[in-house]
């Protein structure tokens, strides 16, 4: 059984606009924030899976509770996001703009996608949980006292590009592992238990690739932050998304290798 196309698409704008609509209300993002999660939550949910959508609400929950945990301890370090946590359009579409290019690459409609269904789900799972690492490394890692730079190991101030901690890591891995874990079981098992096409190869081994991947491309967020962010050449917002990028490519090229 698959949902008609026009009730999957009906799906996906109720969802899109639940989730954009809690998000501005708990004031995670802010107006044009709202409005970019909207449409790129469409653009995922239409041309990806509607399923997928519920790994955009564990990005967005995760995300809200990383940054919410000690404000005000962050607000006294002056390394809190945005006045009070609250993402701008920018961040949205730096850390979402992979894993939607990903869902657009996989659309099996008009005679049939780039890539098989399976692979662009495992791509957009392993994207979003270089978004999720990344994020709670910053969120969580920022208040560690220990923070060296990753290309030296010197001691340097929490917040500063590219610098990294235990604490942090441990975050990023955390992160990395659960993104991985619910990905695989609700574009696998469970779709699969509803009667639905999955959009995630069906092997558990699998699940290994995002894991994987999300801790390695908050490595290549921070390596890129402690080289081409403090020469200028990078900001944040493009270092995210390349980050994101390079771990979907990274995602593709595991998958080649153990297939």
């Amino acid at each position: 059984m698959a949902l008609a196309p026009a009730v999957s698409v009906a799906i996906t704008v109720l969802l899109c606009l639940l989730l954009s609509g809690l998000a501005y209300y708990r004031r995670v993002l802010t107006w044009d924030g709202t409005i970019a999660a909207f449409f790129v939550g469409l653009v995922i949910g239409i041309f990806g899976d509607v399923t997928w959508l519920l790994l955009l609400l564990l990005f967005l929950l995760s995300s809200f509770a990383a940054t919410r945990y000690r404000f005000a301890l962050k607000q006294a370090m002056g390394v809190q996001e945005g006045v009070r946590g609250e993402r701008r359009a920018s961040n949205v579409l730096a850390n979402s703009a992979a894993p939607a290019a990903v869902a657009i690459l996989g659309f099996q409609g008009f005679g049939g996608g780039l890539m098989a269904k399976e692979v662009s789900g495992l791509l957009f799972v392993s994207s979003l949980a270089v978004a999720g690492a990344d994020t709670l490394a910053s969120e969580i890692g920022v208040l560690s006292s220990k923070v060296r730079l990753i290309t030296n190991g010197k001691p340097v101030k929490p917040g500063t590009d590219g610098g990294v901690s235990t604490l942090g890591q441990g975050a990023a891995l955390a992160a990395a592992l659960y993104t991985g874990l619910f990905g695989y079981v609700v574009l696998a098992p469970a779709s699969a238990s509803l009667g639905f096409p999955a959009t995630f190869p069906a092997d558990p081994a699998f699940l290994a690739i995002p894991a994987v991947v999300g801790f390695v491309g908050c490595q290549i967020d921070s390596l890129f932050g402690a080289t081409l962010e403090r020469r200028g050449w990078l900001d944040k917002k493009t270092n995210n998304f390349a980050s994101t990028g390079l771990g979907a490519l990274l995602a593709y090229v595991l998958l080649a290798l153990i297939t």
